[in-house]
């Protein structure tokens, strides 16, 4: 269990940073992680009229998708904790007409639905961050209806996963976040998540997919994937974390690179 000082300071942490990058994303991250983004979706088999959760909806990619699936008699709701996200997942709802598509604020440790609600609930590369994955598991089983879907995209690790190695990489630089055993690397051994889910009255499996994206050159990597987290290093720190990552992963020196992301899918049932 979390100490509730240090889940609290976690959680501001958590939200400062994706505001910060909720313009990064909307720009730069939502179109590479297509794949994974279609690929959730598609697994989540969703049918007209259904109530969808995407739980870590961000700018809300995984929501617009679902909001289609299920129809105008359906219902998708858009949790995120941060607001910059959100907002930018209801003007996108509003610009596309999608009027069954709604937006709240919130987590997945206290989710603000009632018992036995959603048909599916979808979490798209976002159960790494939760801070205490027992509690959301069980919330996800309550807002579930009997016989309901859980469909989650996690990374692998950074063996499998170029994302995770760059992240991992640059991260060391720029110091462990306020609470532990949250990162882009935290449910590459999804099995301790699968007992938590277990235990809640969900049984589900991993399966692995590659999807990968590529990007023009180092520097737009590196905007888009450790700016934000590594903006407050000294110049010389950037460097230094700007140097290992490029060691790592651009031994040939800056050119277009694909980067190799294979994925988990924690597909699972009430």
């Amino acid at each position: 269990m979390v100490d509730a000082s240090m889940e609290n300071e976690g959680l501001a942490w958590q939200i400062g940073v994706w505001n910060t990058i909720s313009g990064i994303y909307v720009n730069q991250i939502d179109r590479r992680f297509r794949p994974v983004i279609d690929a959730t979706v598609e697994k989540a088999v969703l049918v007209a009229n259904e109530s969808v959760l995407d739980l870590g909806a961000g700018t809300g990619a995984v929501a617009q998708q679902a909001a289609v699936a299920v129809g105008p008699r359906g219902r998708v709701v858009a949790l995120d904790i941060s607001p910059e996200m959100l907002a930018i997942a209801c003007q996108r709802f509003t610009d596309l007409g999608l009027a069954n598509a709604t937006v709240r604020e919130g987590r997945a440790e206290s989710i603000p639905l009632d018992d036995d609600t959603v048909d599916c609930v979808l979490a798209s590369l976002s159960m790494m961050y939760v801070i205490d994955r027992a509690t959301a598991a069980r919330e996800i089983a309550r807002t579930l209806k009997p016989g309901g879907r859980f469909v989650a995209s996690v990374w692998a690790g950074p063996e499998e996963c170029d994302i995770v190695l760059f992240q991992q990489t640059a991260g060391r630089f720029a110091g462990p976040p306020p609470v532990s055993g949250v990162g882009p690397a935290a449910l590459a051994d999804a099995r301790g998540f699968l007992g938590e889910l277990e235990a809640a009255g969900i049984h589900a499996h991993v399966e692995k997919q590659e999807l990968g994206f590529d990007f023009e050159d180092f520097a737009s990597a590196w905007d888009a994937l450790a700016g934000v987290t590594t903006a407050h290093l000294s110049a010389d720190q950037q460097q230094e974390a700007k140097n290992a990552v490029m060691a790592a992963m651009y031994p040939d020196g800056d050119s277009p690179r694909h980067f190799r992301n294979v994925t988990q899918f924690i597909i699972g049932r009430a």
